[in-house]
């Protein structure tokens, strides 16, 4: 079952606050995405019913193993791209935001070989 980028930035959105909250409410998506309640509403009606997400009782909101997955590919892809084009001294704000136009479409062949490459200068920076 493929996902659509939204979506994706959904399911990051709610990885990202339960790490920094310890839990995630519709609200706290919408916040953080700055999209408005009743789209986070519909995308978590989606979500949902996609077997992404679950609501529990008390409104918060669980990844489930499917969407864990997604989240934190898409969490490592953000944050290697945005590490990697720093390193090549872009801007740091320009970087987070070109990271995050790609890291849907890159194939994960290609993001493979740019990882290596990042961590190679990772490494080598580390040692000097």
């Amino acid at each position: 079952m493929s996902i659509y980028e939204s979506g994706e930035d959904y399911l990051l959105a709610i990885l990202v606050i339960k790490e920094r909250k310890g839990l995630c409410h519709s609200i706290d998506v919408a916040e953080e995405t700055g999209y408005s309640k009743a789209s986070v509403s519909i995308a978590m009606k989606k979500l949902r019913e996609n077997g992404y997400i679950q609501m529990n009782q008390d409104g918060t909101l669980e990844l489930l193993e499917t969407g864990l997955a997604i989240a934190k590919k898409i969490h490592e892809r953000n944050t290697v791209l945005t590490d990697y084009f720093k390193q090549l001294g872009v801007d740091p704000d320009i970087a987070y935001h070109d990271a995050h136009k790609i890291e849907h479409d890159l194939s994960d062949q290609t993001f493979s070989k740019i990882k290596e490459e990042y961590l190679k200068i990772k490494n080598k920076r580390g040692k000097s």
